[in-house]
């Protein structure tokens, strides 16, 4: 999921002004500096990481992903079992209860999955239009019934976005109010939102887990500029941030007071490309923009080789990867043979780029040089981060860089998303391309994993070959805290257990 961001200016100076004045110093509260502000805690309505991050401590999911981020394990529902047709799920609930005290009921559980799959809101409906019926046979009883077999099913009930709300709650406020301030089925409670400054969450006392959670509280603040959260980290005004920008790893390392943690992931960074716009609508020209990039540079100049050249929207060492996936080479006079072909010898193309963001800007002045070679002009356009996101839904832009990182455990979340149907455009592209819409639902009905592994293997050389994007590279997370903090740690998944976290 990708991950975007809030007001820069003002958020900016007010954050590096008033964290001391803030819980940065109570006892038991974390605080966490972050580049941009929530967006909803509405599950449905949002596939962005700065969102899921927050809320994954706030509601609790059926099914959770393991901290290693490699196996399922029981979260809401403390069991379950599968028909040997494969087609009825009983998952056994909880005897718990929601942040207001309030019985969590199998209904619950319903109404969240029939919401997430009817919602018109729903940006996750594809991934759950295979459940036929989904009925609490009594409290703690959830009998879901699919239209088919599903082999990434489990997976889904592990995403973020399909986590439990409260049924009556959110009846009784209606979605707008439910998603300011929710009713909790998590370790934390939404205290607080103050929109474009800070979300202030408090331990939910309710929570099946509450003897575990050791924090009082916590505090997301979002401090857009990478340099300013840098350096509240390294004043003690914040005990934790999130987004280390490469070129200031080593030097945080040396502080005696900080600890680095370099986490594996699945992030992948990419360049998106608007199809609907022009020549780039024809292959050969998407081909030839990534010929003209030399992502071996970036990896080398903007990571400071923390990352690794990307060849695959799947990440590397996520669920059937394919390492021999085609690799295209920095080829900058092939790739104006290709556009001269094409008819597009005099390409311009207006970049997307988001202000305050080191990484962000450094790599765009390296692509602009890059695609200069083979004859492309890219007009960088700074925008505050305020504005980019909804730029990007609107399809105003020709190409700008974003990043992904997978939510749930299978492959077939993110192939859906960016690949296999038209809600989102394919994930702001609207790139378009039968074959692949159709493999993409026939990889997530076949059982047999040699097959499956096939149609995924499949997918991917079309993806390269359509250039549905230009994949950059991988890298992992990178977050710095104070010593005094303990177990502040990110999943490959991105999850972030703040249960475990120990302000000391």
């Amino acid at each position: 999921m990708t991950n975007r961001w809030k007001s820069i200016g003002l958020a900016a100076l007010l954050a590096g002004l008033t964290l001391s004045a803030s819980y940065a110093e109570a006892a038991g509260v974390l605080t966490i500096g972050r580049r941009e502000d929530s967006t909803t805690f509405d599950p449905i309505k949002t596939a962005q990481n700065i969102d899921n991050w927050v809320f994954s401590n706030v509601y609790d999911v059926l099914i959770r992903v393991d901290k290693t981020g490699t196996k399922l394990e029981p979260g809401l529902a403390e069991s379950w079992t599968t028909s040997d047709d494969g087609l009825t799920y009983t998952l056994k609930i909880r005897d718990t209860k929601f942040s207001d005290g309030s019985p969590l009921t199998a209904e619950d559980a319903a109404y969240s999955l029939l919401r997430i799959r009817d919602d018109p809101a729903s940006l996750w409906s594809d991934s759950y239009k295979v459940i036929d019926t989904a009925v609490a046979t009594d409290a703690r009883t959830l009998t879901i019934k699919l239209k088919n077999q599903s082999a990434p099913f489990l997976s889904t009930l592990a995403l973020p976005n399909a986590s439990v709300i409260s049924k009556k709650g959110m009846e009784s406020l209606g979605p707008d109010a439910y998603g300011e301030k929710p009713i909790a089925s998590g370790a934390f409670v939404v205290e607080e939102w103050r929109r474009g400054d800070r979300v202030i969450l408090k331990k939910n006392p309710n929570f099946w887990q509450a003897d575990r959670v050791k924090l009082d509280g916590v505090e997301w603040i979002s401090v857009p500029d990478d340099n300013t959260r840098m350096l509240n980290v390294q004043a003690g005004e914040l005990d934790t941030a999130i987004f280390v920008p490469f070129s200031r790893v080593e030097e945080l390392k040396k502080d005696p007071n900080l600890n680095v943690d370099i986490d594996a992931s699945t992030r992948e960074d990419h360049l998106l490309i608007n199809h609907a716009h022009g020549a780039l609508g024809k292959k050969e020209v998407r081909q030839a923009l990534d010929l003209a990039i030399d992502k071996k540079a970036i990896v080398d100049t903007v990571t400071f080789g923390q990352g690794t050249v990307a060849n695959s929207y799947v990440p590397k060492g996520a669920l059937y990867y394919y390492a021999d996936n085609l690799q295209r080479p920095y080829d900058p006079a092939k790739a104006k043979e290709l556009l001269a072909a094409a008819g597009a010898s005099d390409l311009t193309l207006n970049y997307l780029v988001r202000a305050g963001d080191e990484v962000d800007e450094q790599t765009a002045v390296l692509v602009q040089q890059q695609l200069q070679k083979a004859g492309i002009t890219a007009n960088l356009q700074k925008v505050d981060p305020s504005q980019e996101w909804d730029m990007l839904v609107a399809g105003d832009y020709d190409v700008s860089v974003n990043y992904w990182t997978n939510d749930i455990l299978d492959p077939d979340q993110k192939t859906t998303f960016v690949l296999g149907h038209d809600s989102n455009n394919n994930y702001l592209t609207n790139y378009k391309n039968e074959a692949v819409k159709e493999l993409v639902a026939k990889a997530r009905l076949e059982l047999d994993p040699k097959k499956r592994e096939q149609m995924y293997v499949d997918l991917q050389k079309m993806a390269k070959d359509d250039v549905n994007w230009i994949d950059l590279y991988y890298s992992p997370y990178i977050n710095v805290s104070r010593k005094n903090i303990e177990n502040f740690y990110q999943n490959p998944l991105g999850r972030f257990f703040l249960e475990d976290t120990v302000k000391n």
